[in-house]
């Protein structure tokens, strides 16, 4: 997918974009030109990013986050809620508090960033919040229930705040990423990798790049007429679901 320079520097802000993923979604940004800021809960901001502590489970945490982002580089332009976390386990084994912290920090802490986002964005009457969700999403994982719910419930209030802000000129993506090149799928033995591969219809897992090009064109001009959606980067492993 072919990135478009924005036509000037863009407000990005990247939560948990220190690593992973996200740290490829704030390179795509920085590389057009954006001012990009990624926040972090330990140590320094990758380098050439600026950076900004944040919390995602604590409101008061991103209240300053966001007060200190709008008083150095303005409001947000473009928020891309990434920080998430995993607690696997089967159901029968998972604790009540394994269960809350996902939900609060994959789907709580992302409303918590949108509305302060969106707060700013009605203002201008533009802007653009785009959640990672997951393919496990719609199509389940055993042994995950905690983040799968998470993951669903960005569906949901990605298209109820699709329809609130419409009239407003914000738009609203959830972006659904499978198996990717990550330090986490990096820990798999050679046997499970192999099983989730002969899943993909596309036989590979997808690189970071690959789920930052996606966000980077529904961030862009050319994606203004589209919102309420959910994007598959999956290789083809969540079709029909």
């Amino acid at each position: 997918m072919t990135q478009t320079t924005p036509a000037s520097s863009r407000v990005v802000f990247v939560t948990g974009g220190n690593r992973g993923i996200g740290l490829a979604i704030a390179r795509s940004f920085e590389a057009t030109g954006d001012t990009v800021i990624v926040s972090y809960r330990s140590g320094p901001a990758p380098e050439g990013l600026h950076g900004v502590m944040m919390d995602v489970t604590s409101q008061e945490s991103v209240d300053a986050a966001f007060a200190e982002i709008e008083s150095k580089y303005g409001s947000v332009d473009i928020l891309v809620a990434n920080a998430g976390i995993t607690k696997d386990g089967l159901t029968m084994r998972m604790s009540e508090s394994d269960f809350q912290e996902v939900v609060n920090t994959n789907l709580t802490g992302a409303f918590r960033t949108a509305q302060k986002a969106s707060n700013a964005m009605m203002k201008k009457r533009s802007g653009r919040v785009i959640f990672i969700g997951s393919v496990v999403a719609l199509l389940g994982s055993a042994g995950q229930a905690n983040y799968a719910a998470t993951k669903s419930g960005l569906v949901g209030m990605a298209r109820s705040l699709a329809r609130e802000y419409g009239s407003r000129g914000l738009t609203f993506n959830v972006i659904a990423p499978g198996f990717v090149e990550t330090d986490m799928t990096s820990g798999l033995s050679d046997a499970l990798r192999e099983k989730y591969i002969g899943q993909i219809p596309l036989a590979r897992f997808c690189s970071p790049e690959e789920v930052a090009s996606a966000v980077h064109f529904i961030a862009s001009p050319e994606a203004g007429y589209i919102t309420g959606a959910v994007i598959p980067v999956d290789g083809g492993l969540g079709m029909g679901h």
